[in-house]
């Protein structure tokens, strides 16, 4: 694997440490996970970690950009968020079907404390971090 330079804003670990200690494992696990994905990808070989809508926010420069969050309005679950005026949702919905909760065109919705489906949702970071090289593709690259 080569190495992967995040570009990190200082802010994004204070919204980290902000979270309540029943999900902030969940939440770093998430960011853990997108990280690892865009290292495993040869065509990246940066990732800008900051924030947007003060959301963790991951931006690569052929990707569409991908947040993360919990809300204190559904403590029980937490979020990984896709633009909405992609097919990104969509096409997950198509070639995942149940296995994720959905909230419209765009979200994965992650209960507490069930497990995450790590392998299903790598293929989800990976299509999202690669988007502008993929969405002529029928499902992505998936």
């Amino acid at each position: 694997m080569k190495d992967l330079h995040v570009k990190s804003s200082p802010e994004v670990m204070s919204v980290f440490r902000e979270y309540p200690n029943s999900v902030r494992p969940q939440m770093l696990a998430l960011r853990k996970m997108i990280l690892e994905t865009a290292e495993g990808i040869d065509e990246i070989t940066e990732i800008e970690e900051t924030l947007k809508w003060s959301e963790p926010s991951y931006i690569t420069k052929f990707g569409s950009t991908l947040r993360i969050d919990w809300k204190q309005k559904s403590p029980n679950q937490y979020a990984m968020y896709f633009q909405c005026s992609t097919r990104l949702v969509d096409t997950f919905k198509i070639i995942f079907r149940s296995t994720f909760q959905y909230e419209g065109k765009r979200a994965i919705i992650f209960q507490i404390p069930y497990e995450i489906p790590e392998h299903e949702l790598k293929y989800c970071i990976k299509a999202a971090l690669l988007y502008h090289k993929v969405k002529h593709l029928p499902t992505l690259g998936i």
